[in-house]
């Protein structure tokens, strides 16, 4: 159970990243540099999820 709930919360910081990028994105002079931090942060959460959902299948 502990597994899921960390799951969850990491499936929420990818979604609050998700939509922080598409806010910079969207800004007439949007920072690159956050965009692109923020965008590796994203993938980072995202193989992250990916290993603990192996885990949990296995």
């Amino acid at each position: 159970m502990a597994l899921e709930a960390h799951l969850s919360e990491l499936s929420h910081k990818h979604r609050t990243l998700e939509r922080k990028i598409e806010q910079e994105e969207a800004r007439p002079m949007a920072d690159p540099l956050k965009i692109t931090d923020w965008k590796r942060r994203k993938l980072r959460l995202k193989d992250e999820m990916e290993r603990l959902k192996h885990q949990v299948q296995h």
